[in-house]
């Protein structure tokens, strides 16, 4: 079976590895030069920088698994518990689970949590609850607002900014109180009120461009697939049942075009809704995900002359500051010869920030730092600069699961993949995975080839039905 895989993000990454291990002639095309999608890295003045900074939890299991087949689970290494230093202009606070059985897993560190009076604490148990009795497949859930649910539950404005919005808006991209509470409770459930251990963090060890690009075009190639990079389709024509013709952008020679048993469409949701081929889907379909917007991700990158952290990472309160990770290792830093401090910012849900000049931003976040860690106020800024994910998820806010479509279309052959598809997660890297694995289940169920779905790995096999748990 000739497969052609459009996009080499986690998607289209996993998608491809799962095809070719299960013996299908692979092509994957690239529109831009490195595999890897929103989790890229490149090179700056000798540092590896990545687009964005991405952290993974436990309960990832399909993206921990990808890591696994890539040959990259020892690179991505994942807390032995649940910790996160908290800090404020004031003081901080650390988050660590202790080590009794789920739920109560996080009650000891809550109860202790100091930017929480007394009484607001004690309320938190009726948010909890809340989460762990929603019902996250009745469409009524997703079409309510996090914050007014919230409140409802007696979580005060001090209680959202300070405790809720360190989980959901980094997983959520939007501000807290605007989230879907379907894809919020997906999160509370299985990573905040799952097994003990769900929430554990996995920071990756080395850059996201080696960690998932590079390491998928080594494998892709061992299995024999090809990869084709700066690769950009121009449409997709449906010939027949499983049979396809898929054209690249005119080059040199001319127009590309080739033809194919079967099309995995792993692009971001607007360029889906350009390339899926007419027939595929109802066009009410295809204009509902292209509705889906989009909000954006910045992150502020500053060098200091010294060191002025003194953990990995940590979320911040009452700043503009969300969370900042210690990025020296990973960037080379040291290699060339540079004995101070790399911190990244990641800043979710950034519409107030994606269009502000760099300079504006210097003079906002070098001082909220400071702010923060003392040692930043005697040490020097040696470089600071930007970078800008401006269509980096899906506007995750209510009334949005309606619009998520399933893998598989109307036209046999043809799957859908990405973390903007209907996957019952946010748009997360775990998101992205399951939606690869969730596109070759469609294509095998339309060929009604379980024989194929068999040469999957053991290891696949396991993932693959844990996603067709979570889809039905």
């Amino acid at each position: 079976m000739k497969v052609v895989v459009v996009g080499g993000g986690l998607a289209g990454i996993t998608a491809a590895v799962a095809l070719a291990q299960g013996g299908a002639d692979v092509t994957l095309l690239e529109a831009k030069p490195r595999l890897g999608g929103a989790t890229m890295s490149f090179t700056r003045d000798d540092l590896v920088i990545d687009t964005g900074q991405h952290v993974f939890l436990r309960c990832c299991t399909a993206y921990r698994g990808l890591l696994d087949r890539l040959g990259m689970g020892a690179h991505a290494p994942l807390q032995p518990r649940f910790d996160v230093t908290v800090v404020s202009p004031q003081r901080r606070a650390r988050l660590k689970r202790g080590r009794v059985p789920a739920p109560l897993h996080m009650l000891p560190a809550l109860l202790r949590y100091p930017f929480l009076s007394y009484p607001e604490r004690t309320r938190l148990s009726r948010a909890a609850l809340g989460f762990r009795r929603l019902k996250l497949a009745d469409p009524a859930t997703d079409e309510q607002r996090l914050g007014d649910w919230l409140a409802a539950r007696g979580q005060d404005e001090r209680t959202r900014r300070t405790l809720w919005d360190l989980f959901f808006i980094s997983t959520l991209n939007v501000p807290g109180d605007d989230g879907s509470l379907a894809l919020a409770g997906k999160v509370a459930q299985t990573g905040l009120l799952g097994d003990a251990d769900a929430a554990d963090i996995g920071v990756p060890a080395l850059s996201l461009g080696e960690l998932h690009g590079a390491a998928a075009e080594r494998l892709l190639g061992k299995l024999g697939a090809t990869v084709r990079l700066n690769t950009k389709v121009a449409a997709i024509e449906a010939k027949g049942p499983n049979e396809f013709a898929v054209q690249i952008g005119r080059t040199a020679e001319g127009e590309d075009i080739l033809f194919a048993d079967a099309v995995v469409l792993a692009v971001p949701h607007e360029a889906a809704a350009r390339l899926i081929p007419r027939g595929a889907l109802p066009a009410e379909t295809v204009d509902g995900w292209a509705g889906l917007g989009a909000a954006p991700i910045v992150n502020v990158h500053v060098i200091y002359d010294r060191k002025v952290m003194d953990v990995p990472f940590a979320a911040a309160v009452d700043s503009p500051v969300q969370w900042v990770f210690d990025r020296t290792r990973i960037s080379g830093m040291h290699a060339r010869g540079d004995d101070g401090q790399y911190l990244a910012i990641s800043l979710s849900a950034a519409d107030e920030y994606v269009d502000v000049p760099a300079a504006a931003l210097r003079e906002q976040f070098v001082p909220a730092l400071a702010e923060l860690f003392p040692a930043a106020r005697e040490a020097t800024v040696t470089e600071f600069f930007v970078t800008r994910e401006r269509r980096a998820t899906f506007r995750q806010v209510p009334g949005t699961a309606r619009l998520r479509p399933q893998a598989a279309t109307d036209l046999p052959g043809l799957t859908l993949a990405g973390s903007w598809t209907d996957t019952g997660w946010p748009d997360t890297m775990e998101g992205a995975v399951r939606s690869g694995l969730s596109a070759v289940i469609a294509l095998h169920e339309q060929a009604d080839n379980e024989d194929a779905v068999s040469e999957l790995t053991n290891e696949q096999v396991n993932t693959v039905d844990s996603v067709r748990e979570v889809r039905s």
